[in-house]
């Protein structure tokens, strides 16, 4: 299956499923996303890999980036037009505390989403959403068909 075909049946069952095993990055990573009341929320699942510093321990910044990415490219395609991927044209993390090990959660939010391009603002979080661990802001270029 294509991640085109894969988001086409995104939009008609809201399962994520066939994005998922069709993104290699995503499956190594342990992201996935699923709608709760038309939201969609990202999840990294805690793996020993995803550490960073392992005396703390702490998970790397790196794949908070990325799920926060992920999680905003999904609602992307969740809420487009086209089954085209957004080319993401840039990301700006803040760290806000220590991530420990386990499960890290994202939520999205748009604060643009024109025709062309697309302002995400996306907060992760581990135990309070009223917490967060980490904010991105991150601009993307929709692809039309």
């Amino acid at each position: 299956m294509t991640l085109r075909d894969a988001v086409a049946l995104l939009r008609e069952t809201g399962d994520f499923t066939a994005i998922q095993e069709a993104i290699p990055y995503a499956r190594f990573m342990g992201i996935t996303a699923e709608l709760v009341d038309d939201e969609v929320i990202g999840r990294m699942r805690y793996s020993d890999h995803l550490v960073g510093n392992a005396s703390v321990p702490a998970l790397h910044g790196g794949t908070l980036g990325a799920l926060m990415e992920s999680t905003a490219i999904f609602k992307l395609l969740w809420h487009g037009e086209t089954t085209a991927v957004p080319k993401t044209i840039n990301i700006t993390v803040e760290y806000l505390r220590g991530a420990g090990p386990e499960d890290v959660l994202a939520r999205a939010t748009f604060t643009r989403h024109g025709r062309r391009v697309a302002n995400v603002r996306v907060f992760a979080y581990q135990d309070d959403p009223e917490r967060p661990v980490a904010v991105a802001t991150a601009h993307f270029l929709l692809v039309q068909e």
